[in-house]
């Protein structure tokens, strides 16, 4: 099959997403939350029109123009996540635009939507049935894609580092607030952290801050957002984490739906954000720098900027989870 070929087929595999009849939709979006009680209607329609975005023909052809597609094709294995819907798209996406074979361990909590997609795009291309495998058991492949958390992390690079590969580990994305935004641009930045119920490593749970910022600003800004309370698994989290931080005597903001802290942690509980204080740009710099290995985008309002607030989920094509350009990876394979 041509890289031609590969690349129309998920031109049609676009618009067949961007063109689901809605009883269709809702019948899938039923099938994933049975699998997974976070994957609300809601979410399953942000993540598949995030991928019929990406597959558009201008944006595909610019993604892959520099990069040599026509490469001996290989099996790689891809082990994929299942804290969002589809988060494993883009590694099965530049596993066969490169012109490969894929083996995927679907994430039990993430199948019913993966195999929708696979479907879709046999339907629409049927020579990629053969160049498509789902499987329990990662065995006999030639590289591997891999993305959990540090402590599957560690299992990955124990079992597989004879292989070429991508070991993806924990992540999370933060904001930087400047103090002069205006109250949408705040309520933007509500999307980055609320989207997905902040499980993915896209979404902000850390937010730095000029020191003298009023932060109570923020919880007012957010008041759009506040139906989130009305999940069962989240409600739970926010219950939970807010008995926590009231018996420790912990000193919190709380919203209702949301608890703010101050803390110089990275990664905070679901239902909590952590912000902080910085004194100069100097000193912000100095932070990011050492945290840079465990941020995943930093989201703020400023020109140059590579995510404005509100658009930590939408990331181009070559916008790689953990800054490792995967289809470069695919296409130099020995």
């Amino acid at each position: 099959m041509k890289a031609e070929d590969r690349i129309t087929a998920f031109y049609h595999l676009g618009k067949k997403i961007r063109r689901l009849p809605e009883v269709d939709f809702q019948s899938l979006a039923l099938s994933a939350k049975l699998e997974n009680a976070w994957f609300t209607v809601d979410n399953v329609r942000m993540s598949l029109r995030s991928i019929g975005a990406w597959l558009e023909s201008t944006k595909l052809l610019a993604w892959t123009v520099g990069y040599e597609l026509h490469t001996t094709p290989k099996k790689i294995a891809v082990v994929m996540a299942g804290n969002i819907p589809l988060v494993g798209f883009h590694d099965l996406l530049c596993v066969l635009i490169a012109g490969h074979n894929i083996l995927i361990k679907t994430s039990s909590k993430d199948s019913a939507l993966i195999k929708f997609i696979i479907q879709g795009l046999i339907e629409i291309e049927p020579r990629f049935e053969d160049k498509i495998e789902i499987a329990e058991r990662m065995k006999s492949f030639d590289a591997i894609i891999a993305t959990g958390s540090d402590n599957t992390s560690r299992y990955f690079e124990y079992y597989f580092s004879k292989y070429p590969h991508i070991i993806r580990k924990n992540r999370t994305s933060v904001a930087i607030i400047h103090g002069n935004e205006t109250g949408d641009q705040i309520n933007a930045l509500g999307t980055d952290i609320f989207s997905y119920f902040g499980l993915g490593c896209r979404n902000v749970s850390k937010i730095y801050v000029p020191s003298g910022y009023d932060v109570t600003r923020l919880l007012a800004a957010w008041s759009s957002f506040q139906d989130i309370i009305h999940h069962h698994k989240y409600c739970n989290n926010y219950d939970y984490q807010k008995s926590i931080l009231l018996v420790s005597l912990s000193i919190f903001l709380d919203n209702g739906f949301l608890l703010l802290q101050e803390s110089e942690k990275l990664f905070s509980p679901l239902a909590v954000v952590y912000y902080e204080y910085y004194e100069s740009a100097e000193d912000l710099v100095l932070r990011l720098q050492t945290s840079a290995e465990k941020i995943q985008c930093v989201v703020e309002e400023c020109e140059g900027s590579e995510f404005k607030f509100g658009q930590a989920q939408f990331p181009s094509l070559g916008n790689y989870a953990d800054q490792i350009d995967t289809l470069k990876f695919l296409t130099t394979l020995n």
